[in-house]
C-alpha cells in the first residue's frame, strides 16, 4: 500500500511539472531502479501531446548552438521546452562526457526549460535507448516540445528519424557535407534541412548541390513531402525563424496526410520490437543455458558443430528451463 501511495505521489509530482521529481524519474529509468517499470507504465496514458524534434547530422555542424537557439524561438512563443542532449559515453565512467551545463547553462536555467544529458552508451543509432523512455517523461510532465539533440556520428544516427516526429539535418558548407549526407543515410531520414554557417565561402554551391541532390529523390506524388532547404547561422540567431517555420510547415503537412499518427503508431511498434528483443535476451541467457554454450565451444573450436547447429540447440532445448 505504501509502495502504491509513494508511486501515485511521484506520478502527481511529474504531471505537475516539478523539476526534482522530473529529473529523479529520469535517473530512475536511466539506472532501471525498482519501480522504474511500473512508473513508466503509468506516465504513459499522459504521453502523446509532445512534439517531438530530432536535430542531427555530422559532427561540428552546430547542432548545439541551434538546439539553444530554438529553445529561445519557442519559449518566446510561450512553449514549454525540453531537451534530450545526447552526448558521447565516457569509456571510464560510462556517463556523458558533455553535460548539459557546460552546453545550455544559460537556457537550461529559464522557467518552462529542461535539459537533460544522456550518454550513447553504445548505442549505435546515435540515440541512448532509454531517451525514447525519457522522453515519455517530459512529455508526460506537460512540455510541448520536446528536442533530441544527437551526438553526431555521421551514418549511425539514423535512430533519430525513429523517435522524432520531425527530423532536422543540419549540414555546413565545408568538407562536402551535402555529399555526406547523400552517402550516410540523411537523406532518406531528413524532413528539413539546415545549411549552418550560411555566411561562410561555398554556402551558395553547397545549398545548391544539396537541392540538386533532393531532386533525384522527387517522385511528384500529390501528397509527397519534399524537404526544405534552410539557410542559417545559428550563432548569430539568423535563420532560426525559418527552421521552426520549417519544421511547422512539417507537421502540418503531417497532420493533414495522416502521417503524424502513422508514424507514432511507427515508432511505438520499433519501440515494442527493442524491448522485447532485450527482454529475450536477459531471459534467455540463464545460467544453465550459458554453461551448455561454453560446452559446445570445443566443438566450434574443432569445427565439428558449426554455430547454426549450437544456437539452434540451445534455442529449442529446455536448457535449465
Amino acid at each position: 500500500m505504501t509502495e502504491t501511495k509513494d508511486l501515485l505521489g511521484r506520478i502527481e509530482a511529474i504531471l505537475n511539472g516539478d523539476r526534482l521529481a522530473i529529473t529523479r524519474a529520469i535517473t530512475s529509468v536511466e539506472n532501471e531502479r525498482a519501480g522504474w517499470d511500473d512508473l513508466l507504465s503509468h506516465l504513459y496514458s499522459h504521453t502523446g501531446r509532445a512534439y517531438r524534434i530530432g536535430i542531427t547530422g555530422p559532427p561540428g555542424a552546430g547542432k548545439s548552438t541551434m538546439t539553444q537557439k530554438l529553445i529561445a524561438h519557442y519559449t518566446a512563443a510561450g512553449l514549454r521546452v525540453a531537451v534530450i542532449a545526447v552526448d558521447p559515453t565516457s569509456p571510464f565512467t560510462g556517463g556523458a562526457i558533455l553535460g548539459d551545463r557546460v552546453r545550455m547553462q544559460s537556457e537550461s536555467m529559464k522557467a518552462g526549460v529542461f535539459v537533460r544529458s544522456m550518454a550513447t552508451r553504445g548505442s549505435l543509432g546515435g540515440l541512448n535507448t532509454k531517451a525514447q523512455d525519457v522522453a515519455d517523461i517530459l512529455d508526460a510532465a506537460g512540455f510541448d516540445i520536446v528536442i533530441y539533440e544527437t551526438v553526431g556520428v555521421g551514418q549511425s544516427e539514423l535512430d533519430i528519424a525513429k523517435a522524432a516526429d520531425s527530423t532536422v539535418v543540419v549540414l555546413v558548407p565545408e568538407s562536402g557535407d551535402s555529399i555526406q549526407a547523400m552517402k550516410s543515410g540523411l537523406m532518406e531520414i531528413a524532413d528539413l534541412f539546415v545549411m549552418n554557417k550560411s555566411d561562410r565561402e561555398g554556402a551558395d554551391q553547397a545549398v545548391a548541390a544539396l537541392k540538386t541532390i533532393l531532386t533525384f529523390r522527387i517522385t511528384h506524388a500529390d501528397d509527397e513531402w519534399v524537404p526544405d532547404v534552410v539557410r542559417a547561422v545559428a550563432t548569430e540567431g539568423k535563420g532560426i525563424d525559418d527552421v521552426a517555420a520549417g519544421i511547422e510547415r512539417h507537421r502540418e503537412y503531417m497532420l493533414h496526410v495522416g502521417l503524424l499518427e502513422t508514424r507514432r503508431i511507427a515508432r511505438e511498434r520499433s519501440r515494442v520490437e527493442r524491448i522485447t528483443e532485450r527482454l529475450l535476451h536477459t531471459t534467455f541467457w540463464t545460467p544453465e543455458r550459458l554453461a551448455a554454450f561454453e560446452a559446445a565451444l570445443p566443438a566450434l573450436s574443432s569445427r565439428t558443430r558449426s554455430p547454426l547447429d549450437v544456437a539452434r540447440q540451445l534455442t529449442q532445448e529446455r536448457v535449465g528451463g
